[in-house]
Order: C-alpha cells, then structure tokens, then sequence
C-alpha cells in the first residue's frame, strides 16, 4: 500500500515574521531618560486610523501630550510621545503605566469592533435615538461615568440658536426623560448634543417604538424652530428629513469616543463654513506642497491646551488624510503641530479649493472646544428635571450656553456650563448664583473661571518676550529654502525617533 506524504511544516514558522520583526505591538514606558516627563514609545505594524487610537488611550486617561513624533513609513508604525499627568509629573502610578500598555495594544484591534456594537436611525434635521452599548473592562482609568445599555442614546444636530439647549431639556421632562448625561458643542449657529436619557418612572432604555418616535416628533420641531431651509451649511430641509443608519458611539464608550462623534456631527453640519461675514483673524493653519516626496505638510500654530492634539488628528483622521510622519511640541502655553499627510487615495492635496477646506475644518476643530466667556461647574443632588431647570435659570439671566458637559455620578449631578452674556457684557456671576439658589434651593458646589479665546501665535508686532527671544531662530528658519526646509523637517524626524 502506498504511502501517504504530507509536507513538513516547521512548528515555528508560524512565529517567524514576529520572530523577524518583532510582536505585531510594542509599547514601552520610560520614566528615567527624560526630566519632568514620561516617555511613550509604540512601534507597531501600521494601519489607517492608528495613530488616532494611541491618542485616544492617551488623552482619555488625561494626559498632557507635549511633545511627539511620528513616523509611519513602509508599513511600520514607530511613535514617541513626551507626556506628563494632569498636574504636571510624570507617571508613577505603576497601574496606570499598565492599563496604558494594554490599551494600547488592545486598541490595534479596536476600530474592528465599532461596527457590531450599535446602530442609529438619523433623522435630519437632525436628531437620532439608538440604544447604546458598551464593553466593561473593570477599570475605571479613563472614564467611569459612560451610560451603558440602561440608556438610551440620542444625537442633535441643527442651527444653534439662544436658550436651545435649555428647550431641548424642558422637552426631554415634559417627555418624561431623564437626562442621565449630555455633552454639546456650539460653533459657528451650529449645535451638536449627543445625550444618555432612560424612562423616568423605570430608570431604563426607552426602546418602545412609539414612544421613541414621540421623543423624534418633538425634538425635530424644538430643532426646526429656526432652521433655515435654505441654508448652505444645512444637509437637508427640515420639511423633508433624510433616514439613514450609521454607526454610532460603539467600541468602549470612552469620553474620547463621544468627542469623536461631535466632532464628526459638527462637520457634517458644515460648521467649518463661518456664517459671519466678518474678516477672519490670521490663520492658525497653513498648507505646503512637497513635491519631492508627495506629501502635503500641514502646519498648526496656536495656542496650547488639553486634547489639542486628538481634535486634529481625529479631524485629519475623519477627513481621509493619511498622517505619515509628524512633529509636535508645546512650549510656553503655545503648541506647534506638523503633519506630513496624504489623501487615502494616495495623493497630495492638489487644489486650492482641497486645502481651504482642510484648513476651515482643523480650524474648526481646534476652535469648537475653545469658549470664551466664563466656566461653571456646578454640582448638585440629582432629580428629574434638574437640566432643564438649570438651563432655564441661564437663559432668563441672558446666559448663552455654548458648551456643555452633564454628567451624573450616583445621587450627585456634575455639570459644566461654558456660558457667555447674550449682550456681550460680562456674565453676572453673583447675580445669577442667587436666581440660581432662589430656583432650586441650594447649590452643593459653585466653580467659576473665566475662559480666553485660542489665538494664533504671534499674530500681532506686540510679540511676547518669548517669541522675540526665538526671533533668531525664526529668521534662520526663514531663510532657508523649501527643498533645505523639507530635508530639515524628515532629518530632524528620523534623528529623533533613533535615539529618543
């Protein structure tokens, strides 16, 4: 009888390539080669979206990110990030140092997973209702107060308009809804809310049907009040809503994950596109061809602040752009960022229509987190009713809200109110302390700060002392030509990921 012969496979073929080129992710943490920071360095086989992943891991857990390269050339991804924690010191919390390799790792396969977790019926303009879920990973790093399946999710967008947020919240009571939590920007006439409610009577989702389409009824006339049909910015008319499902806040309910999606809403809505005909202030973006190696350079000059870097790169992200090598620092509350990108289709951005968008919407993005007026934080015993009441109290004091984050966290309500006066005056915070505890009985705590707008750097000839101490290096730089520029820039790069 004939004998039958199979091919021999060597047991450890299968490791080679890891054997070759090391594990698919590696993540290292140093706490010794850097003064006053913690080093994070990934190196990882490459994939579009990427980079925006470490960033989220890194921003929800807080993280002040002030300086990073990047480069992912030849299909490898290899990142370094300076970082530091929310009051300035490096890591030293060994858990924390954990829970960040292993993000990091897991994240390689997380946007994988963002399509089997939920879906949404939008309705435009422009409200959605979906129940939302979300994984539990038993730790509580980056952010504990995220809803569950207990609630119901649902997304706003539309023109924004005085006293909005305070109608949509009375209609949420009057609904008997109850606002478990909501986050909503403001930029530019438009608005995008994305909000956690469940049944008041039975503290859960509201996944009757009826009831869910009663809840759309309302909020889409609350939201068409003062829609203009023939607005430019607007998608669709209001008298004949478009239906569509879309993937909506799936992966790990993280607070960087919401802030994706409103950045995402805010540009669909088009609030990059300024109503204003006022004249712009210089811009904070500007955009250079590199012909020698196809790439796009996209440079940012503002000034700094938390998650800075996420909105931009979730922008570029969200928009198509490949980022394939990048350089960022912050130095004196000011923040320079510079992306070398492409198109996902491999090219450059060619026309000059392309670069005024991209630039109108990373200036978009960095300005929609940006008030200026005065913060509130305000943290009171939680009831039925009591977003709508606050929100009330706001705007019969002639309080505009443009940003606002509620959250609920057992019996206590944590919200933070980014209000300016209607009239451009200031906010009379004693006055409206007062109506506010008159209202609804004392308030458990009352935090004000006052805001400033985000400005370009160096914009005027009364230059701080720190830039006229850089003057020198800004007129070398300047001097140079495009060609020595570019070297300059990937040199630089390549140096520092060696030996960083």
């Amino acid at each position: 009888m004939n004998k039958v012969c199979w091919p021999y496979f060597d047991p450890e073929f299968d490791s080679l390539t890891e054997r070759i080129y090391g594990p698919p992710c590696r993540v290292s943490i140093d706490n010794e080669s850097m003064d006053g920071c913690t080093v994070v360095k990934v190196d990882s086989v490459n994939k579009q979206g990427l980079l925006l992943e470490v960033v989220q891991v890194l921003t929800d857990m807080n993280l002040q990110i002030y300086k990073s390269f990047i480069s992912s050339d030849a299909g490898w991804f290899m990142d370094v990030f300076h970082v530091r924690d929310e009051h300035g010191n490096k890591l030293t919390d060994q858990k924390v140092i954990n829970y960040i390799q292993r993000a990091i790792g897991r994240s390689r396969g997380f946007s994988s997973q963002l399509s089997s977790q939920s879906n949404s019926i939008i309705y435009n303009p422009y409200m959605t209702t979906t129940n939302s879920y979300s994984y539990n990973n038993n730790n509580v790093f980056p952010y504990d107060g995220h809803p569950n399946e207990q609630h119901t999710a649902i997304e706003l967008t539309g023109a924004d308009r005085p006293g909005l947020l305070s109608e949509i919240s009375a209609a949420l009571t009057d609904l008997h809804c109850n606002v478990v939590e909501a986050h909503a920007w403001s930029h530019n006439a438009r608005l995008a809310c994305v909000a956690y409610i469940s049944d008041q009577s039975t503290d859960t989702a509201i996944d009757d049907p009826s009831r869910l389409a009663t809840i759309q009824g309302h909020l889409t006339t609350v939201l068409r009040a003062t829609t203009d049909p023939n607005e430019k910015g607007l998608d669709s008319s209001p008298n004949h809503p478009d239906v569509k499902t879309s993937e909506f806040l799936g992966g790990e309910g993280t607070m960087t994950t919401v802030e994706r999606r409103l950045h995402q809403m805010m540009l669909s809505v088009r609030d990059f596109e300024s109503p204003s005909t006022k004249e712009r202030r210089k811009r904070m973006v500007k955009i250079e061809s590199c012909d020698e190696k196809g790439y796009s350079i996209v440079s940012i000059d503002c000034k700094d602040r938390p998650r800075l870097m996420f909105d931009t790169v979730c922008t570029l992200t969200d928009m198509q752009y490949v980022i394939f090598h990048a350089s960022i620092s912050s130095h004196e509350a000011y923040a320079f960022q510079e992306y070398f990108i492409r198109h996902i289709d491999g090219y450059a951005l060619n026309t000059a229509s392309e670069k005024e968008r991209v630039i109108n919407c990373l200036e978009a993005a960095i300005e929609r987190r940006v008030c200026e007026g005065v913060r509130l934080e305000l943290c009171a015993d939680n009831r039925i009713g009591l977003l709508s009441d606050i929100t009330r109290v706001l705007r019969e004091n002639g309080v505009v809200v443009v940003r606002a984050d509620v959250e609920t966290h057992g019996d206590k309500a944590v919200n933070a109110f980014y209000v300016r006066d209607i009239s451009g005056k200031e906010v009379d915070i004693d006055y409206f302390s007062k109506s506010l505890k008159r209202e609804m009985g004392p308030i458990f705590t009352l935090h004000v700060k006052n805001e400033t707008p985000i400005t370009m750097r160096r914009t005027s000839s009364n230059s701080s002392s720190s830039s006229s101490s850089s003057s020198g290096s800004d007129d070398e730089w300047s001097s140079l030509s495009f060609g020595g520029k570019l070297r300059y820039r990937i040199g630089q790069l390549s140096h520092r990921l060696i030996h960083v």
